[in-house]
C-alpha cells in the first residue's frame, strides 16, 4: 500500500506519518530531508530541488513497494502534478493508494506549532508563517478520494481514523 500524506507545513503530517509507520511497521519517506540532503551535497537552492526531492522519494517508494512493503510518503503535495505522481506510481507498481490530508483547523495553533518546531534536518529552511499562508492560497483543490484529519484532535483518534480508512 502507498499512503500519501498531504498538507501545509506545520499542519501535523509528520506526526500522523510517524504514528502510522509505527502502527503499520513500515517506512516513512519524507521529501524535506531528501531536499536538505541535496543542499548539503552542494546542489544549489536555485535548482529545482523541491521537484527533485519528490522524484527521489518516488524512486525509493517504488523500490520498497517492489519488495512488498507498505510505504508512507510525507510531503506537502499541494499541486495536482505531485498527486498525479503518486497515482502513477501506484498504477505502475500495483500498490493500493490512499491519500490522507492533514489540516490544522485552528490557525493560532498551526502558527504556534510551525514557529516552535525544531526538526533535526540539517540545513533545511523552515518556512515562515507568511510562507505557509502563501502556500495555502496556492493549494490545489482535491479531485482524489482522501481522508481528512484535523491535527487539533488527539493523535490517538487521528491514528484510529487513519487505520480504519486504510482497512487495518
Amino acid at each position: 500500500m502507498l499512503v500519501v500524506l498531504a498538507g501545509l507545513p506545520g499542519s501535523g503530517k509528520s506526526a500522523v506519518a510517524e504514528d502510522l509507520a509505527q502502527a503499520l511497521s513500515c517506512a516513512v519517506l519524507s521529501v524535506d530531508p531528501a531536499e536538505a540532503a541535496m543542499w548539503r551535497a552542494g546542489v544549489s537552492r536555485s535548482e529545482p530541488t523541491g521537484l527533485a526531492a519528490y522524484v527521489v522519494v518516488e524512486a525509493l517508494a517504488a523500490e520498497q513497494i517492489a519488495l512488498g512493503h507498505d510505504v508512507i510518503v510525507d510531503a506537502v503535495n499541494a499541486v495536482e502534478a505531485a498527486r498525479a505522481q503518486w497515482r502513477d506510481l501506484a498504477a505502475r507498481t500495483g500498490a493500493g493508494l490512499r491519500f490522507i490530508e492533514v489540516r490544522c483547523s485552528d490557525p493560532g495553533v498551526h502558527r504556534r506549532r510551525l514557529e516552535a518546531r525544531q526538526r533535526d534536518i540539517a540545513g533545511f529552511y523552515e518556512p515562515s508563517w507568511a510562507d505557509v499562508e502563501q502556500r495555502s492560497r496556492e493549494f490545489a483543490p482535491w479531485t482524489d478520494d482522501r481522508l481528512t484529519l484535523d491535527s487539533v484532535r488527539p493523535r490517538e483518534g487521528n491514528l484510529s481514523a487513519a487505520l480504519r480508512y486504510l482497512g487495518r
